[in-house]
């Protein structure tokens, strides 16, 4: 028998610039800095119970760390659909380029963009996959 999961807690990105992507989090999402692990980089409270975490590239290599990664990578956080047209306009206003905008079959509406790393991050409203 599979032994009980709650979920994913944290998630990792790989910046280049720790400070410069903890500004984009806090000013785009309004996430806030937890956690702060120096030089190596921190974790930003994203929602109830989930953790972003922005490693800097190549910041753990000298501590013989597991946590590295590199590449553009994706991130999706949730919106009620209400909030869609307020998100682009605070995208636009914020001189955020949209890459993609999509209309799923189950309903959902999704929107892309890059941060600073060129990560790619989702705003997705309800109706996106059949569990949400």
């Amino acid at each position: 028998m599979i032994p009980k999961s709650e979920g994913v807690l944290e998630s990792s990105l790989y910046v280049n610039d720790v400070s410069v992507s903890v500004r984009f989090y806090e000013k785009i999402f309004g996430l806030q800095v937890i956690s702060d692990f120096g030089e190596r980089g921190c974790a930003m409270r994203c929602g109830d119970r989930q953790v972003l975490l922005l490693f800097k590239k190549g910041g753990s290599r000298h501590i013989q760390s597991p946590h590295d990664g590199d590449g553009e990578l994706h991130l999706a956080f949730a919106i009620p659909a209400s909030e869609l047209p307020a998100w682009e306009t605070w995208l636009a206003e914020n001189g955020i380029v949209v890459e993609e905008k999509r209309k799923w079959e189950l309903g959902g509406e999704s929107v892309y963009f890059r941060d600073p790393d060129r990560h790619l991050v989702e705003i997705a409203t309800p109706g996106v996959w059949s569990i949400y």
